[in-house]
């Protein structure tokens, strides 16, 4: 009789949870707040190296001692990525890169969808202590439509 009581009660009440974080989750955030993210990636753009695609794709087609470092998260990995690169998501970086990149002194180009999380992720590899690591100064899109390979 009390779990009755209990279910009749928590049901509910998990439901109102759910559908509450759901609301709040679909707001946009408030404008103050992109401007500080905007502003962010701006300054570590100043304190980093930026490469263009057309020099990731150089060092492809050079078969350079180079690691390409994917920081998008896994799913838009797995929807295409570029030949050769390691995916690490941004949010994971600091605690899985020791294992995927050992070598603090390897060349290490880096990209993302849109270029602010590979810059944000260079300047935490900088501030790790990894001296060549580089963003690319690009949209991921980019790379599609110039025409460089993509696996999917």
């Amino acid at each position: 009789m009390m779990k009755k009581r209990i279910l009749v009660w928590a049901v509910p009440f998990v439901f109102v949870l759910s559908m509450a974080s759901l609301t709040f989750a679909q707001q946009k955030a408030p404008a103050w707040q992109s401007t500080v993210v905007k502003d962010w990636v701006a300054k570590a753009k100043a304190e980093i190296k930026l490469v263009t695609i057309q020099d990731v794709k150089g060092a492809l087609d050079k078969k350079e001692k180079a690691i390409i470092l994917d920081v998008r998260d896994p799913d838009e990995y797995k929807a295409g990525h570029m030949p050769g690169a390691i995916n690490v998501s941004r949010g994971t970086l600091e605690f899985v890169i020791w294992d995927k990149v050992p070598d603090r002194n390897a060349k290490i180009y880096v990209h993302c969808k849109t270029g602010g999380r590979s810059a944000l992720a260079v300047k935490t590899l900088n501030d790790l202590g990894y001296k060549n690591a580089v963003s690319m100064d690009a949209t991921f899109e980019s790379w599609i439509k110039a025409g460089y390979p993509v696996v999917r």
